[in-house]
């Protein structure tokens, strides 16, 4: 971050190593200019998977008016974690079913008890928003051609396993009671922030009727 945001510069540079030592990382993550340096690096220079993804989700979201660090690095390591083979469809990596449906997800929940049932609830809120957040033109485009669910399908869906997981009793004593409640209240403002990222970083040449509503901020 130090040697992006400085630039060759000297004087920059023990600015910033000051400002880290004196501030923590915090201020040097939250730099405008941080997060297009990293988009832009093509040496050997490369930043570690977690902080760019961190920084990636972490300025997403505060274009969209949500400025919350314990957010940012959840959601953060939620992309991380389900972009790795199968991981995305199932309630952990150990688990030995497999989800490719939110209504599968939901008779899961129906049949399940314990820790497992509260991870259900969890993965219901973590599925919606992978699916709407990343690859908000795929949903558009099943719903007009073969008359899938649209997004808000996955907003509601997504709130109530968030909402439904920040009450259990197990939320409580991982330190995620508020996380997982921001998340169900703010639902709709985070699958857009995500929007946004993978309209940039992930789809960035795509040109889709979806993308450009979203472009128009009608949804």
């Amino acid at each position: 971050m130090v040697l992006l945001l400085s630039r060759g510069s000297a004087r920059k540079r023990a600015y910033f190593e000051r400002l880290l030592e004196s501030e923590g990382p915090d201020p040097l993550l939250d730099a405008p200019e941080l997060l297009e340096r990293l988009l832009a690096v093509r040496a050997m220079l490369v930043p570690s998977p977690p902080l760019f993804f961190y920084v990636l989700v972490r300025h997403s979201l505060r274009q969209s008016g949500l400025d919350d660090r314990d957010l940012a690095d959840y959601l953060a390591a939620l992309l991380l974690d389900f972009g790795q083979g199968e991981r995305a469809w199932r309630v952990d990596w150990n688990d030995d079913q497999r989800h490719r449906y939110l209504v599968e997800i939901l008779a899961d929940l129906d049949a399940t008890t314990g820790e497992r049932r509260f991870r259900v609830m969890v993965h219901l809120g973590n599925y919606a928003l992978w699916l709407a957040g990343l690859f908000p033109d795929y949903i558009a485009a099943r719903h007009l051609r073969k008359g899938g669910p649209d997004v808000s399908y996955y907003d509601a869906l997504g709130r109530r396993g968030f909402g439904m997981a920040s009450d259990h009793a197990l939320a409580s004593h991982y330190g995620l009671d508020a996380l997982l409640r921001t998340a169900s209240e703010r639902f709709p403002a985070v699958r857009g922030a995500l929007n946004g990222l993978s309209d940039r970083v992930l789809f960035p040449t795509a040109a889709t009727p979806d993308r450009a509503l979203r472009d128009l901020g009608i949804h």
